[in-house]
């Protein structure tokens, strides 16, 4: 009984092992792997034919922290997060309760919300660069209406990286919205026909029981609209190219122009390395902290 019990057990083993490979394979290929290379390069110096690759240890860390155009471009991505995601999240919140409602052309207004996520993001970028083209641009004409002079919102340092936050906020708000719409479908109509008997009101009943039902949905949405905020690269090629005077430049983009413009890969990894670790506390700050106290039962 003991050695079939043993075998029965071992089978259970094996075939668990089977169900994991898969993820465990892509995992370890497309994450695990580059995570660890990346490390191990921003622990090197840049290699030249004079001079070969040596340790440096934490150089590339310190260079970092002395170096005013990362604290520059860090400043900038605070501020983009900072605007993007709440007020993303907010506009796609108000689309989900409005699109949820019993109203006429529903499944349109759901199609229109939607639409701006589904563009490629290069093909997004250039409807905005027509928007935002000085003297011909969409902006433009409309203000000369009013008697408005010309904006060069791209070009100066004070509109680029708020023309780009503004962009962000168009594509997200509809993706983000689907997944409110998802959660709002499933709260249960007793609930909304218990707080008409109470003669609660159509703002009370969305206060106290649908913001706190949707709290997961929103951790959810605000996590990934923070991953977000950190992975932007497509719209500043198009748009800005991180100009001017690094205005509107954010991290990837700059990750990007460090190990492929001026071929730095060490210094490239360890600002890689850096924005891997803020994400990881940010995961981590939600699955030990925020996931307990948003879930209800």
């Amino acid at each position: 009984m003991s050695a079939h019990a043993n075998l029965e057990r071992r089978r259970q083993a094996i075939y668990g092992w089977l169900l994991l490979s898969p993820a465990l394979v892509l995992l370890s290929v497309f994450a695990f792997y580059p995570t660890m290379a990346t490390l191990w390069s921003s622990v090197f110096s840049r290699g030249t034919r004079r001079k070969p690759v040596e340790f440096v240890g934490s150089e590339n860390y310190t260079d970092l922290f002395v170096d005013p155009t990362f604290w520059l471009v860090v400043k900038n991505n605070l501020l983009y997060a900072g605007v993007t995601i709440p007020v993303s999240i907010g506009i796609a919140l108000a689309m989900a309760l409005w699109a949820n409602s019993k109203i006429s052309a529903r499944g349109f207004v759901r199609t229109a919300y939607f639409t701006p996520t589904v563009l490629p993001m290069i093909a997004a970028a250039n409807l905005w660069l027509f928007f935002y083209t000085p003297g011909l641009g969409v902006l433009d004409q409309i203000g000369s209406v009013f008697g408005l002079p010309s904006v060069n919102w791209l070009g100066q340092p004070e509109t680029a990286l708020w023309a780009i936050i503004i962009v962000t906020i168009w594509k997200e708000a509809g993706f983000f919205m689907i997944f409110y719409l998802a959660a709002l479908q499933t709260i249960p109509e007793d609930l909304k026909e218990a707080a008409d008997i109470e003669g609660a009101s159509r703002w009370t009943y969305t206060r106290r029981i649908v913001l706190p039902l949707l709290m997961p949905t929103t951790v959810f949405i605000a996590v990934n609209a923070l991953i977000n905020s950190v992975k932007l690269i497509d719209h500043l090629f198009i748009l800005t190219k991180g100009g001017p005077s690094d205005a509107s430049k954010l991290l990837l983009y700059y990750i990007w122009e460090m190990a492929f413009a001026f071929f730095d890969a060490p210094q490239a990894a360890a600002m890689t390395i850096l924005v891997i670790a803020v994400l990881a506390i940010v995961a981590a700050v939600q699955f030990l902290y925020l996931d307990k106290r948003t879930h209800h039962q």
